[in-house]
């Protein structure tokens, strides 16, 4: 089995996320959905590939942690890799980042996002559920920075996913594990290394969030990822994670340095055949910032829904916003290189041609439904069809 191969197969086919598994087919997620396909994977090919990725150095590590996390470009594809232990072995978990430089009028994002980062000091964060493109739009923020402003960035990560090539900012990237043994490390030096911008890929704990809020305080940007499906939910997610003693004290923290809040969501166009970001917008205005230090975190719901004015935007509005966009960017026509700068030709105007519209194509996977009268939470059988990866895991070493 060639691991190279099947990231090839899986980017040309358009997929998000390739999961390999010991004695299991491979699977992949195409416009959110998981399509299985192929024979199961011999566990020894799956370790021998682990081991390789891993390194001689660093495999004691994952034999005592039971996960790694790496970044790596295969195939000209830039990959997130986790590599897990499972009750069947060792399993992988790749994300397939996307070949183009990330910004905000790549990414289909509301141009007003890039006042955002105009502010000198203060919090910027980035929510939304797991493979809803956070880290995209955190790296979309810091590359506008980088076209427009001679500013010092420095990001913690794990891993890197997007590497940036310095235009008029100066970059840093620092990965955890590689470059910093933790993001409360990379967090205290950051301060001495007189950083205009800092990004912190994920907020994760209590001291990284209290690092983080500090940092905001003295001065600088700093943009972070958290995870939550609202505005409201990822507020009330960083003072929860904190003793009930100090919530107080966070809370009063949090809305003196909160510049924004950003929530996202992927939808799926059929008419375009991609998926693009929804958002739910929060601003900091005094009212934002009030019902933050009284923990009223239940008003900032109707806060968002009547702060048009103020720049805000909910789900449902952003939504009508995005169906009456004239000119939306299609990843993969009048492509550019991957650090070229954002062009208008590279927006396609609507409506499109039909050549555009999403092709039908054959499911790579049956899922036969479960007996009738079965109870709830029957299991559901997948049974794999010969495909592309089908072909690639029996290939002859």
């Amino acid at each position: 089995m060639e691991l190279e191969s099947l990231i090839e197969t899986a980017a040309g086919g358009g997929a998000s996320d390739l999961h390999l598994e010991a004695g299991m087919p491979a699977a992949v997620r195409v416009r959110g959905a998981l399509q299985v396909s192929g024979e199961p994977i011999p566990p020894r090919a799956l370790a021998e590939i682990a081991r390789r990725l891993i390194g001689e150095e660093q495999w004691p590590v994952f034999l005592e942690r039971h996960s790694f996390d790496l970044s790596k470009t295969i195939r000209g594809v830039r990959c997130r890799i986790n590599i897990l232990q499972t009750s069947r072995g060792i399993g992988m978990a790749i994300r397939l980042l996307s070949s183009f430089q990330a910004t905000v009028e790549k990414l289909n994002l509301h141009p007003d996002l890039k006042k955002l980062v105009k502010n000198t000091h203060g919090l910027i964060l980035v929510s939304g559920p797991t493979g809803s493109g956070k880290s995209s739009t955190l790296a979309a923020l810091i590359q506008e920075i980088n076209l427009t402003e001679t500013r010092h960035i420095v990001t913690v990560e794990s891993p890197i996913e997007y590497t940036f090539r310095p235009r008029r900012a100066y970059i840093r990237q620092r990965e955890v594990g590689r470059d910093t043994p933790s993001f409360e490390q990379a967090l205290l030096d950051a301060l001495r290394e007189d950083p205009d911008v800092l990004m912190v890929g994920e907020m994760r704990d209590p001291e990284t969030m209290r690092l983080t809020l500090s940092a905001s305080e003295t001065g600088h940007l700093v943009l972070a990822t958290v995870h939550s499906s609202s505005c409201a939910e990822a507020l009330q997610r960083v003072a929860s994670a904190f003793p009930a003693e100090i919530q107080g004290a966070v809370c009063a923290q949090l809305a003196d340095c909160l510049v924004a809040v950003i929530s996202q969501r992927l939808r799926f166009r059929p008419d375009l055949n991609i998926r693009v970001p929804e958002c739910e917008i929060l601003m900091a205005t005094h009212a934002v910032k009030n019902f933050i230090r009284n923990r009223d975190f239940f008003k900032i719901i109707s806060a968002i829904e009547t702060g048009a004015d103020h720049g805000m935007w909910g789900f449902q509005r952003y939504s009508k916003w995005l169906e009456t966009r004239t000119h939306l960017f299609i990843p993969g026509q009048n492509s550019e290189p991957p650090d070229s700068e954002p062009s208008e030709t590279a927006l396609v105007a609507l409506p499109l041609p039909a050549a555009v519209a999403a092709p039908k194509t054959e499911r790579k996977s049956r899922i036969s439904p479960p007996a009738s009268g079965a109870p709830e939470g029957h299991r559901i059988e997948i049974e794999p069809i010969e495909g592309e990866f089908g072909k690639i895991l029996k290939k002859p070493e």
